[in-house]
């Protein structure tokens, strides 16, 4: 009797101690070492060139402070918000104030900016003419759909004194606006990821730098007009939602985005066609 009670005794000091060894494993997972932080996984929504790519650069400074950076490419613009908006990311970088304002008001997001990162200069291309003055009677320019883009590319087209608007200051302007066309131009709008494919179709096509890059472009090489970056109101801006825009992983993440490192990294890896907004 005596036997089978040490033994019984024996059996549940052992279980007792792989509990306490599980719970420490488990302790450990949630910090690393004694005091270390907790780590934090952030989703960030991206377009691939440059926004993830710069995102990259900041994973290991990020790592350090205690922030899994976790990465979500996009090739469109409407995703990103809507997955912000239903809390499948915790952030996203690929627009501008203009666009960000558009997709509020239009689709009831309460998505706010928390950083200016980068100005992405938008231009014209041609593969058929080599200068504005060979753009012909009736030739076709492809403009971005969205409101905000597609002002960008009629306000450019305007400063060339190719047509006229109405306001020739609005950023929101529409083919509506137009109130001379003298060269009978035919402006098409399609979504700004397939601008890179009407190169081959139209005499002259407005594209976003992060498709350019990815088309190897380079705005200030390849271009025939281009934006100004003085002044430029369409800075690229870091994303979160109203109720997590205070975030401390939010604020580490704006903090090292607008890093003297990011800086040199725009700079160097984009040789002005991606500028530093800060």
């Amino acid at each position: 009797m005596k036997k089978w009670s040490f033994a019984l005794l024996s059996l549940m000091l052992i279980a007792v101690l792989a509990a306490c060894g599980n719970n420490k494993d488990s302790d450990s997972g949630a910090d690393n070492e004694a005091g270390a932080p907790r780590t934090v996984e952030l989703k960030v929504g991206a377009s691939p060139t440059p926004h993830a790519e710069i995102l990259e650069s900041i994973k290991p400074e990020l790592e350090a402070q205690g922030i899994r950076l976790q990465i979500v490419t996009f090739n469109d613009y409407v995703q990103p918000n809507q997955q912000l908006a239903d809390k499948q990311l915790d952030a996203n970088f690929f627009q501008h104030q203009p666009y960000l304002d558009t997709e509020n008001k239009e689709r009831g997001f309460n998505l706010v900016s928390v950083a200016a990162v980068h100005v992405e200069p938008f231009a014209g291309y041609s593969k058929k003419i080599k200068s504005l003055d060979e753009l012909q009677d009736g030739a076709k320019v492809a403009i971005p759909n969205d409101p905000s883009n597609g002002g960008r590319a009629l306000l450019l087209l305007a400063k060339e004194g190719i047509i006229t608007l109405k306001d020739n200051t609005n950023i929101a302007s529409t083919i509506q606006d137009i109130t001379a066309n003298p060269k009978n131009l035919e402006i098409i709008e399609l979504d700004a990821a397939m601008m890179p494919r009407q190169l081959d179709e139209a005499d002259l096509v407005f594209i976003n730098a992060n498709y350019a890059l990815e088309a190897n472009l380079n705005p200030e090489k390849d271009s025939l007009l281009i934006e100004d970056l003085q002044g430029n109101p369409y800075a690229n801006i870091l994303v979160a939602r109203e109720d997590n825009k205070d975030a401390d992983a939010i604020k580490k993440l704006a903090a090292a985005l607008n890093s003297e490192a990011v800086k040199t990294f725009i700079k160097e890896r984009y040789q002005g066609a991606v500028e530093p907004a800060f």
